[in-house]
């Protein structure tokens, strides 16, 4: 009885402490790592989310990049960081590719992590090189068909989503082009631009300034609808491509066993930064707006990841590529 008795105080002042600590939470900076380059899609999206979060809280919440092994390296050290939610991961769709992509991943995507919230999902569009010679998606397709051989696609790295929206297209239209995989969106960008490679498929939060500068020629968006900053541009199906549809969706993970308490004021802060004024406008000038409120919860953040993994297993399965 005398033992039983020792292990229910100390399982409660366990508890007690932990509540303590939730409620305290949180006393220093906490550090956002995002798996991917500085200046990138998902970078720009997590130091406008960071610093909106950063005010709520009451201490910094800064973005530490980590890239590497198409976002795997960032995504793994979180994993293994301690729960106490001072190190936090803001991760894109390759959060749940992961899980196919990878047949050796050193952690679950789907049970290493807590779901914090969901934040954005950035439609993409599919561009080109300036003095690339078809007009519309429809013609694009068909010289790639033509020139399979000649066409270059870039892309950020496996595991990007870049790579898994061509690995998709390339998929729909049943032709492989060459592949020229870089180390991040920027140095794909910049070859675009300069005509080095023909084709290319990136976030809105990426091209929108390419493309209303007139640098890159724009051919359609992959989503269902259009969207708002980039109004004149049909969407993939519109172009006779029947059922492409992906979204770069974006969320905010914790190590597994971060207190529940803890988890729930991460989840206050993102929706706080969801309602900004200037986190909406900034999102709106990038082609995205902010996850509808039904859509934040962690619970509905974790079935999703969950979901997501489903639906990308057989694309990569098929697609017989993998990054390891």
């Amino acid at each position: 009885m005398r033992m039983l008795s020792a292990a229910l105080a100390l399982a409660a002042a366990i508890g007690l402490s932990a509540t303590a600590t939730a409620q305290d939470y949180p006393t220093r900076p906490i550090t956002m790592v995002v798996p991917f380059a500085a200046g990138g899609p998902t970078d720009t999206v997590a130091r406008l989310v960071a610093e909106s979060m950063s005010k709520t809280l009451g201490q910094q919440v800064v973005v530490e990049n980590v890239g590497g092994a198409g976002g795997t390296r960032g995504a793994g050290q979180v994993a293994k960081a301690a729960p106490d939610g001072y190190t936090i991961l803001l991760h894109h769709i390759g959060q749940a590719t992961a899980a196919t992509l990878y047949r050796k991943l050193p952690y679950n995507p789907a049970t290493d992590f807590e779901a914090v919230g969901l934040v954005t999902a950035v439609p993409m569009t599919m561009i080109a090189k300036p003095g690339f010679a078809p007009k519309t998606m429809a013609e694009a397709v068909d010289y790639v068909k033509a020139n399979k051989d000649k066409v270059t696609y870039g892309n950020a790295g496996v595991g990007s989503a870049s790579h898994l929206c061509g690995m998709l297209f390339m998929s729909s239209i049943g032709t492989q082009m060459t592949t020229v995989p870089y180390q991040g969106t920027g140095p794909a960008m910049n070859d675009l631009v300069g005509g080095q490679i023909d084709l290319m498929c990136d976030q809105t939060t990426n091209t929108t300034g390419q493309i209303k500068g007139g640098k890159v020629k724009a051919y359609a968006v992959t989503t269902k609808g259009h969207v708002k900053s980039l109004p004149d541009l049909p969407t993939m199906q519109e172009s006779g491509l029947k059922d492409f549809e992906v979204a770069v969706w974006h969320g905010i993970y914790a190590p597994k066993g971060t207190p529940k308490a803890i988890v729930d004021k991460l989840n206050s802060a993102l929706d706080v930064a969801l309602n900004d004024p200037k986190v909406i406008a900034r999102f709106a000038d990038l082609g995205t707006e902010p996850e509808p409120k039904d859509r934040r919860s962690p619970a509905f953040h974790k079935d999703f990841v969950i979901a997501e993994i489903a639906k990308w297993k057989p694309v990569i399965q098929g697609a017989g590529v993998y990054a390891d």
